[in-house]
């Protein structure tokens, strides 16, 4: 028989473990899409920095969050922060490789300086072509740009590596810029990747 004192430290611990199970398994949802507020890669706790949705005119066209080891709120912390990095995105509607590659292109283009751009060149090529290989993107795609240190940039979809790393952290800062930059594809889903919680950026998290 469990003594009153037994039970209230078999209740405290039931608690804990409780606690820690709903913490890990925690998440927020964006436009219907659930993203972990944790997620590991390469053996390191990632917390999700800030997340939204990328619209183009009136269209919701992906949800995008972006986990660091610690939360930052400015452009250069983001780009500086030492170890793994990952964006996450999941998609909203059906694209073709050609809309959705011109969108990253654009991107990089309107955020990259000229200089960088010649030093990047033939990895900025192999990353078109790996996208050319995919016939299109559709409605709930999950397609995934992490840098792992040592390794390089890993773009994966629904779970499948898409091609080799790209070695240049460089390279992975431009892709980065696409939604971060000076010019990025969409302001809203740039505070939000950021953290900001302003009332007059709430609609890029619904």
């Amino acid at each position: 028989m469990i003594s009153t004192t037994g039970k209230r430290n078999l209740m405290a611990a039931i608690l804990v473990i409780s606690s820690s199970l709903s913490s890990h398994a925690s998440a927020i949802e964006v436009a219907g899409v659930k993203l972990d507020d944790n997620q590991q890669v390469a053996n390191t706790d990632l917390k999700l920095n800030g997340a939204g949705i990328r619209y183009k005119a009136i269209f919701k066209v992906y949800v995008a969050g972006l986990y660091l080891k610690e939360k930052k709120t400015t452009v250069p912390e983001i780009l500086g922060v030492a170890g793994p990095k990952r964006v996450t995105l999941v998609m909203l509607r059906g694209l073709s490789n050609e809309d959705f590659g011109r969108g990253f292109v654009t991107g990089i283009q309107q955020n990259t300086e000229k200089a960088e751009k010649a030093k990047l060149i033939a990895q900025f090529v192999r990353f078109g072509e790996m996208f050319a290989s995919v016939p299109e993107l559709k409605k709930g795609d999950v397609l995934i740009c992490d840098w792992l240190p040592g390794v390089g940039t890993v773009m994966s979809l629904n779970g499948k590596q898409m091609g080799e790393p790209f070695l240049d952290v460089a390279f992975y800062n431009a892709i980065l810029r696409i939604w971060l930059g000076e010019k990025p594809v969409d302001s809203g889903l740039k505070k939000a990747m950021m953290a900001d919680t302003s009332d007059d950026n709430k609609s890029s998290y619904r």
